[in-house]
């Protein structure tokens, strides 16, 4: 498999769950403004939207759309608890935690990285999101994880989304159980991993 990525962006969780799945795959990064593929090529002639994650199957096959790729990642390895069993509510509750990621936390803060976006504008998604937030705090409080104890492919998304709070100015402190969350998923050996091979830490 190939995972082409750019480096922090929201490939970033499947990476993360690519290394907690043991699975063999190959990093394939990806210039945002260019849209070309490290080494050579045209990213859109891989992903005609443009954007990441992508995710080449070995078969050739082209997945896009980062909920689904996580999912599909799971489910190559069933037992390594990323996803439950599809067909459970457990499954139905991840894929509910993947879609409130995907719509109200990844699209609110994509939005504050537009560097052409209205001072208003701005001031409505991030009162938006900061609902969202005040939200999910609780849902967190005394849980290691969305799902409970287990991690997932959902956590794996969401700590995505959160660690780009710095990057557009908001402190996750005022919400202790997210800035909890974000910490103890950050001291995981392979998002560590994933992490350095990206080059966002040392």
């Amino acid at each position: 498999m190939q995972l082409y990525y750019s480096p922090g962006a929201c490939s970033l969780a499947p990476h993360i769950v690519l290394r907690e799945a043991g699975l063999n795959f190959e990093l394939k990064k990806v210039d945002f403004r260019t849209k070309q593929i490290d080494g050579g090529g045209d990213f859109t002639q891989i992903n005609g939207k443009g954007y990441v994650p992508a995710l080449r199957l070995d078969s050739g096959e082209i997945l896009t759309e980062g909920p689904v790729i996580l999912q599909y990642i799971a489910d190559r390895r069933p037992d390594s608890g990323l996803a439950p069993k599809a067909g459970t509510l457990e499954r139905y509750r991840l894929e509910e935690w993947l879609a409130f990621v995907s719509s109200e936390i990844h699209k609110s803060f994509g939005t504050l990285f537009n560097p052409s976006l209205s001072a208003d504008w701005k001031a409505g998604v991030t009162a938006t999101l900061t609902k969202r937030l005040d939200w999910l705090d609780p849902q967190l409080r005394g849980r290691s994880h969305l799902l409970g104890d287990p991690f997932t492919a959902a956590d794996a998304y969401l700590f995505t989304t959160l660690s780009w709070a710095p990057h557009v100015g908001i402190d996750l402190a005022k919400w202790p159980a997210l800035a909890s969350f974000t910490k103890r998923v950050a001291g995981r050996p392979k998002v560590i991993e994933a992490l350095r091979a990206e080059g966002l830490v040392q």
